[in-house]
């Protein structure tokens, strides 16, 4: 009890990962066990509800991983994203809802659950006086790994994520980038079937963000489910099989980035900014979408800034646009686009990612 609480004083967000690892050491041997064949769904929610006191943060989410397939929970800051990797990690205990890992009941066989998951936290859990090599021994110590098989681990990750396993320096002097690459290492030294990915990319130089994102899609075709989330909208649509769209603790659109992307409409995104009024706008963009070849659609709407999906390709995006121009709306900044993601997350949220 007493070295449970100095892991957790030394360091809380690992304090999870060493007391699930110590579940699997006190349960039953890491070489004894079994991998059974993997279900269809590795990861299965099922109506998760979580709230603190009267605000609920998570409000009837459902969603299902299968192996080999990596799935983007995207939202705005507060939108229950950390709140869902936390239950399905079995860090915060759910009001309502079945949550599954590898086809086994988090709720009534937590231990075995865990078994199969491995964790990457948004902040790093690792020991700043311990080198690389030291901190994911560490971590595959309490998995029930141990000489050869685990020194040949921990090398095998360390090379993985592009970091040197002999090296003696202390992991309080490695940059943003390394550190971060150091906790993917430990949360795939147990070669976990399923992986929860909580923003992995944050804050570090593009050379070591392409370093995680291809151990990332290793990972993948070996046969893993991974549960991303991530601020960076281009990530999720070259990495992720499915996205749901999270706000206010409900998944508000789910699908391929192309089902995504289509729910937009076919054509242009325009997005305009200016000095305009939102009712005057809507007045003008009735005028306007008249001399267009197809259909004009305003996504979101507000005073100075607008979005608009217009069919019928650049052309008469530009025919549209000499309308709005023609009817006396004051725009100072234009950009067109191809439907993507961003504009897909704008329309069902109003807002930018970050916001």
């Amino acid at each position: 009890m007493t070295y449970h609480y100095t892991i957790t004083q030394r360091n809380p967000t690992a304090v999870f990962t060493v007391l699930r690892a110590a579940d699997l050491v006190l349960s039953r041997p890491w070489t004894a066990l079994a991998r059974k064949e993997a279900p269809t769904e590795m990861i299965q929610v099922e109506a998760l509800r979580k709230s603190y006191g009267s605000t609920r943060a998570v409000d009837g989410i459902s969603f299902h991983v299968p192996a080999g397939t990596i799935y983007g929970l995207l939202g705005p800051n507060g939108a229950g994203k950390t709140t869902t990797i936390s239950c399905i990690s079995g860090l915060l205990k759910p009001d309502a809802g079945r949550l599954s890992i590898d086809g086994i009941d988090l709720g009534s066989d937590p231990i075995r659950a865990r078994r199969s998951l491995g964790v990457v936290p948004q902040e790093t859990a690792i020991y700043d006086t311990l080198t690389a090599a030291e901190n994911v021994a560490y971590f595959a110590s309490l998995y029930g790994m141990a000489g050869a098989s685990r020194r040949a681990r921990v090398a095998e990750v360390l090379e993985r994520v592009g970091l040197e396993p002999g090296s003696k320096q202390q992991s309080r002097k490695f940059s943003g980038g390394m550190k971060r690459r150091l906790n993917l290492a430990i949360g795939l030294v147990s070669r976990p079937r399923a992986l929860l990915l909580d923003e992995p990319t944050v804050g570090i130089d593009p050379q070591a963000r392409i370093n995680i994102l291809e151990v990332v899609r290793e990972t993948l075709r070996q046969g893993t489910a991974i549960l991303y989330t991530t601020h960076y909208l281009e990530e999720a649509e070259s990495l992720c099989d499915r996205v749901g769209i999270v706000d206010h603790g409900r998944i508000l659109a789910e699908g391929t980035v192309d089902e995504l992307r289509r729910s937009v409409g076919e054509g242009t995104v325009v997005t305009l900014r200016g000095r305009f009024d939102a009712d005057a706008f809507r007045a003008a963009i009735a005028g306007a979408s008249r001399g267009a070849d197809a259909g004009v659609r305003i996504v979101t709407l507000e005073n100075d800034a607008a979005m608009v999906a217009v069919g019928g390709g650049r052309g008469a995006a530009s025919e549209f646009l000499s309308g709005i121009v023609r009817a006396g709306v004051d725009i100072a900044e234009i950009s067109m686009q191809e439907p993507s993601l961003q504009s897909v997350f704008i329309k069902l949220t109003g807002r930018e990612l970050r916001d």
